[in-house]
């Protein structure tokens, strides 16, 4: 108990300064992310944990590097000559961290992709949660979370999806041969209005669209935009009930999703 005691009274200063570093700089890391959180929302610069992570690992840096001599006796003039010499081996082991956190960047400030844009990568969609230093969380829309490696996203064919066309369903049909194309086009949007006037968004009336001839006649597709909140199946399910039957419609190429 004296040992513990006298070693106390020897290096009290030490202590204290070490305590005091540490709740600086914690108190400097809350501040700034904070600060920081508020000016990514007011900037045209994605909001993303990416810049908050980074600007508080460089205040732990500082305050580590602050008390290394005067608490611990370590020059840290040392510890860089250190990484110096062997930064080659460590660019080595780490660089898959290192294109994460460049890859990371280059998404943020090229204002490629950010928190809340619908994306699609690698076959799979979802809305962006978050970019960390390291990855990005995607939530898929059956609400799984995929995370992607950033460096993945960087160097894949990325997709950014705009809402109107995440809530577009696609409907195709065919038309009797020798039916009149713009009789058809009115005929249809009238059908597919009548059947799904409560879950499309009426700012955004149906379209269709003539794609070519087969044997059975006129190929087109229907597009429908879904109200906020509507599944896709529910819509194409309803259009597809509603052109099924209807004689202008070849039942032998029947309406399909």
């Amino acid at each position: 108990m004296h040992t513990i005691v006298e070693w106390l009274q020897t290096n009290i200063d030490k202590i204290m300064l070490l305590v005091g570093a540490v709740l600086i700089a914690a108190l400097l890391a809350n501040i700034t992310s904070r600060l920081l959180r508020k000016v990514l929302e007011r900037s045209q610069v994605p909001n993303a944990s990416i810049f908050i992570n980074l600007a508080r690992l460089t205040i732990w840096l500082f305050a580590a590097t602050f008390v290394m001599r005067p608490v611990f006796g370590i020059n840290p003039t040392t510890i860089l000559t250190a990484l110096g010499v062997g930064g080659l081996a460590l660019s080595l082991g780490m660089q898959d961290t290192i294109a994460n956190v460049v890859g990371g960047f280059a998404l943020m400030v090229g204002k490629v992709i950010g928190p809340g844009d619908i994306i699609t990568v690698s076959g799979v969609t979802g809305t962006i949660k978050d970019i960390t230093w390291r990855q990005t969380v995607i939530v898929e829309r059956g609400g799984n979370e995929l995370v992607v490696p950033n460096s993945v996203l960087n160097t894949s064919l990325l997709e950014r999806v705009v809402p109107a066309a995440e809530s577009c369903a696609i409907v195709p049909f065919t038309a009797k041969a020798g039916s009149d194309a713009a009789d058809i086009s009115r005929r249809i949007i009238a059908a597919v209005q009548h059947a799904t006037s409560d879950i499309t968004n009426p700012a955004n009336p149906p379209l269709v669209n003539f794609t070519g001839f087969t044997p059975y006649g006129v190929e087109g597709k229907v597009l429908l935009f879904a109200r906020p909140g509507v599944p896709l199946g529910t819509v194409c399910d309803a259009a597809v009930r509603a052109l099924a039957d209807a004689e202008f419609i070849e039942q032998g190429a029947a309406a399909r999703v």
